[in-house]
């Protein structure tokens, strides 16, 4: 019979619906009916495409003895941690503190008060590698539960005044000048890895956000180890087994330091990152490399991730079918050279193991070999080798596919948005911007409610019931500024507006100017989370500092203007620091120092030739954070249009930075020296 979780909307927790646990989902009826039964709860966190927290569930959440032992001393609360980042951040970070690291699954106890007193993460079924097994953990908690309940009350109590002692050491209001950027930039030179690219060892993380503040470092200050540091790691991750060589799109991150295997899920928010990172690279750099990248990934999104209603699905699994029923990681993605000779015939076989780097010895697991580019001084026949590329794809879509979380995230369809206007526009593809549009259309008409309040997931065009968080609001603001200046459709500007006064309004700490994960209304956690630091994503604070600014930059707005300027205080104390970890707050604090320039580009009609040329030109400008207002003269789809008109009847574009404008020019030359210089 199936549990409390058969009518909730998350993949994750679907999953978990015929488990024999007696699941709830995160709710005050759990808490309510723990205090009622005098029993401890068990919070499992974790998400739809983690691969060992299908093996826990397979292990114990599967197994009738474990559940009969929970359901009799435990009331279990399933979380996923995609649909409640709130309270995945507050327990993670006592868990954290408590063990010193901290993952998925991850396995909380708490009081019938959500006071959290034993922590970990995964337990296996029998003990094993100096772990006790789970069923060792719940009967040690339930007897100190029933023996030692003063001794756990202590422990809570002690936990929950140790997390709230941990405020943040916010570094005041002030933002980064040149001096944090280039110790920011030192730091990084020193953590870079110059024989592999990217930042420390294994595993190795594709490091987007930092990419994109090396970019834009570069753009402002002509620093050339900047773009030397940004251009070969995405060419090594480019070449490497962490991006699929024939469909397109990146893993999650890579094992090795050498990127040549990965851990296989692929995660929205990484592709959306990392496509418009190489678009980004393109735009500054030319490279072909970047250009097929961008373009490839931005494919991989539209074909693989989209929804029926227009949104961006999660993620796609690590873990398929082998074939004979069971669920082993990367199947559908490594080859063997008999697999390459079955799909291709001898000779192309033995082409395509070259090309791909595919050994008889395996780079994988039982021989297989994840495929690459690697360095060679061979030269390859470009027909041939999209025919093996072709063939080896259409004989792969023949195995079983990854599970895809369909589930719609706000936050990281806001950066899909971003991504996809944005290479849509680079590289003459209106499809890809007509993807954005339909993914905006999505979050205003299901997650916007009537006072544009954000829902942070809906699943098959229905919204779930959890609030939007900080990064919810502040890169789904961000992806509308971006299609506002691809599209020229103000309405896009007019719904950050509406996004950015949420966050003023109920994010932001009125009197330090620090930001918080939760809005002033929110449910009340033991704590209310706040964190600034750029991981996978940028963090909500990152990314409302970024979204404010723009937004400020558009509207003259002094409010949005001075929050992005408080905000990234934060970036001012960390930069110098940790700047792998502050990588997004780091690219902001770049747009701040440039301006950021605002561009208004007026013209007859957005379908006059010369207007596009100019709009184009505006749209490439390296200029950190430059935002892009396009449309008739006079027209009032953006303050930036007003008093601007045509120059002898030609269209024309206007430069402003710091309240000074450059004389209009109608010369697209004249404003890519404009946007570049």
């Amino acid at each position: 019979m199936p549990n409390r979780l058969a009518h909730e909307t998350s993949p994750y927790l679907l999953q978990h619906a015929d488990n024999p646990v007696d699941w709830w989902p995160w709710s005050e009826e759990a808490f309510e009916e723990a205090r009622r039964s005098d029993r401890p709860v068990l919070l499992s966190v974790g998400y739809s495409s983690c691969h060992w927290c299908h093996v826990m569930a397979h292990e114990s959440f599967e197994d009738e003895a474990t559940a009969d032992f929970l359901n009799a001393h435990f009331v279990s609360v399933k979380v996923d941690r995609e649909e409640r980042p709130d309270v995945d951040a507050v327990y993670m970070e006592a868990v954290q503190a408590a063990t010193g690291q901290g993952g998925w699954p991850m396995t909380v106890f708490l009081t019938p008060e959500a006071e959290p007193f034993y922590f970990g993460t995964y337990f296996p079924p029998a003990p094993r590698h100096g772990m006790p097994s789970f069923r060792q953990v719940l009967e040690g908690v339930r007897s100190a539960w029933t023996d030692r309940r003063d001794e756990v009350a202590e422990v809570a109590g002690k936990i929950v005044r140790d997390l709230a002692g941990r405020e943040i050491s916010y570094g005041g209001t002030e933002s980064p000048g040149e001096q944090e950027l280039a110790q920011a930039l030192l730091g990084l030179t020193r953590e870079y890895d110059p024989q592999r690219g990217g930042f420390g060892g294994a595993p190795k993380f594709p490091p987007s956000m930092v990419i994109e503040f090396l970019l834009r470092h570069h753009a402002r200050t002509g620093a050339e180890g900047a773009l030397q540091m940004a251009s070969d790691t995405c060419e090594r991750m480019a070449r490497g087994g962490i991006y699929d060589q024939l469909g397109g799109g990146f893993a999650r991150y890579s094992v090795d330091r050498d990127w040549v295997v990965p851990h296989f899920e692929k995660m929205l928010y990484d592709n959306a990152l990392l496509c418009r990172v190489y678009a980004h690279l393109w735009r500054a750099t030319g490279s072909d490399l970047a250009r097929r990248v961008a373009l490839e990934t931005a494919d991989f999104m539209v074909r693989e991730l989209r929804t029926e209603q227009g949104g961006f699905a999660s993620a796609l699994d690590a873990d398929s079918d082998d074939g004979t029923g069971r669920h082993v990681e990367g199947v559908y993605y490594v080859w063997t050279p008999g697999q390459l000779r079955e799909a291709l015939g001898d000779d192309d076989a033995e082409l395509a193991a070259r090309y791909f780097g595919v050994t008889e010895e395996g780079t994988f697991e039982e021989g297989a070999s994840v495929l690459q580019l690697p360095q060679r001084d061979e030269v390859f026949d470009a027909g041939r080798i999209a025919s093996v590329r072709e063939r080896l794809l259409e004989r792969r879509s023949g195995r079983p596919a990854p599970g895809r979380d369909d589930k719609v995230v706000a936050a990281w369809n806001g950066l899909a948005i971003a991504a996809l206007a944005e290479t849509g526009a680079y590289f003459d593809r209106p499809d890809l911007v007509e993807a954005a549009v339909g993914a905006a259309d999505l979050l205003v008409r299901v997650h916007l409610d009537e006072q544009a309040r954000l829902t942070r997931t809906s699943k098959d065009g229905r919204a779930g019931v959890n609030a939007g968080v900080l990064e919810d609001y502040g890169d789904v603001a961000e992806g509308f500024l971006a299609l506002g200046s691809v599209t020229g459709e103000g309405v896009w500007l007019d719904f950050a507006g509406f996004l950015l006064d949420h966050v003023l309004a109920r994010f932001v700490d009125e009197e330090s100017g620090a930001l918080y994960d939760t809005a002033a209304d929110a449910e009340r956690l033991i704590r209310r989370p706040q964190d600034p630091t750029d991981n996978a994503v940028p963090s909500g604070w990152s990314a409302a500092a970024g979204a404010l600014l723009g937004y400020a930059a558009h509207t003259g707005s002094e409010p949005h203007r001075r929050a992005a300027e408080r905000a990234l205080g934060v970036v001012k104390a960390l930069g110098p620091r940790v700047p792998r970890f502050i990588g997004w707050g780091l690219a902001v604090a770049e747009a701040l120092l440039d301006g950021p320039r605002e561009v208004a580009v007026v013209g007859p009609s957005l379908s006059d030739e010369a207007t596009r040329a100019l709009h184009r030109t505006a749209l490439l400008g390296t200029a950190p954070g430059a935002v892009v207002a396009v449309g008739a003269a006079e027209s009032d789809e953006f303050p930036l249009l007003a008093d601007r008109p045509l120059q002898q009847g030609a269209p024309a574009a206007y430069v402003c930075r710091n309240f000074t404008c450059d004389a209009p020019t109608t010369d697209p030359e004249r404003l890519r020296e404009a946007l570049s210089s």
